[in-house]
């Protein structure tokens, strides 16, 4: 299946310049979600994987439903204020601004084998905040896997250190 024709490019949005990737065309369609839902689990079933965390908001989708496939906890990553128990926080910077990324403290334990989702990658802020706090809290992260990849803004390089895993990818698009 042809996941890149199932999601929409909005162009200027956030911010003009950004080619914003729009993957709610993708989810609103019960194949190509199936689809990617599925290609997912058959890359990580026989993996021993002990949580799988998402990254606000997107990775919640597609990480939820892994974890759930593999039969393993969920762990969110949100942005400041959205989790109500003790948090670590590690700040970065995206493509157009600053942010901030918060995990609950007791959510990971020293030595679990992490799977880290998002829906893409793009400069790898996000994601390397989602690391540091994984990593705090003595995960050890297997791999990060994104159905997206806007290699034109290098995100993988800041991310050398881990194995990654992506579907499709946006170049010079």
């Amino acid at each position: 299946m042809n996941i890149k024709e199932k999601i929409r490019t909005v162009p200027h949005w956030p911010i003009k310049g950004v080619m914003f990737r729009d993957i709610t065309t993708l989810l609103q369609d019960g194949e190509a979600f199936k689809y990617v839902c599925d290609e997912l689990y058959n890359r990580y079933k026989d993996i021993k994987i002990d949580k799988v965390v998402g990254i606000e908001s997107r990775g919640f989708i597609f990480g939820a439903v892994l974890a759930y496939k593999l039969g393993i906890g969920f762990v969110p990553i949100r942005k400041p204020g959205k989790l109500p128990y003790k948090t670590i926080s590690a700040e970065f910077e995206k493509e157009y601004g600053k942010d901030k990324m918060e995990i609950h403290k007791d959510a990971i334990k020293k030595g679990e084998k992490i799977l880290l989702v998002d829906d893409l990658i793009a400069t790898g802020g996000t994601v390397n905040a989602a690391t540091q706090l994984i990593e705090q809290l003595g995960g050890e992260i297997l791999e990060c896997a994104f159905i997206i990849d806007l290699p034109d803004l290098k995100g993988k390089e800041k991310l050398k250190d881990y194995k990654i895993f992506t579907m499709i990818e946006f170049e010079g698009e």
